[in-house]
């Protein structure tokens, strides 16, 4: 029997940023974020103590997320989305939320299956070029989808990737 609960939110972004942060996280080390992983990058999602660093296409505006948490790996939607990238993440509290740029406003998502423990994130993104190229706006262009599943921590790995946004965010700095 699959168990999952999925929620979708119109999300603000500035910088291209949004996080994805543990419920017992107190503060966001930017710096940690801002660093892919040195062996395996993956461009547009980061973790480090407790949060990700969820990079979009758009720079300022609103992005179309969605968000599902299950209890197993429900598999890519490979012919929905242009880029997916996969990563490992440690929750403490077993409870996350998607904080917007300044973690002023933040989404609460459904409890972690498995609470406190190692996670799998598949993070699936759709027009992030056109997001990009257009810069900023109101109405959506580009759309998000993460998948949160319990999986023993592994390498990161791109999973699809289609898209120049991706591959730039890839690129070594």
């Amino acid at each position: 029997m699959t168990d999952f609960r999925s929620v979708s939110f119109d999300l603000r972004v500035s910088y291209r940023q949004a996080y994805l942060v543990d419920d017992t996280d107190d503060a966001m080390g930017p710096d940690d974020l801002l660093r892919d992983h040195p062996t395996h990058p993956v461009g547009i999602i980061r973790v480090a103590d407790g949060c990700a660093f969820l990079i979009t296409g758009l720079h300022t505006g609103t992005v179309g997320f969605s968000v599902t948490v299950a209890d197993h790996d429900l598999g890519a939607d490979i012919d929905g989305y242009e880029d997916i990238v996969e990563i490992s993440f440690e929750s403490e509290a077993g409870r996350v939320s998607v904080h917007e740029w300044g973690c002023e406003k933040f989404h609460e998502l459904p409890e972690l299956s498995a609470g406190p423990g190692w996670y799998r994130l598949r993070y699936h993104a759709k027009n992030m070029d056109e997001a990009a190229e257009v810069d900023t706006s109101n109405e959506i262009i580009d759309h998000y989808l993460l998948q949160i599943w319990p999986e023993s921590e592994s390498v990161p790995r791109v999973v699809k990737s289609t898209s120049g946004t991706l591959a730039h965010w890839r690129r070594p700095r």
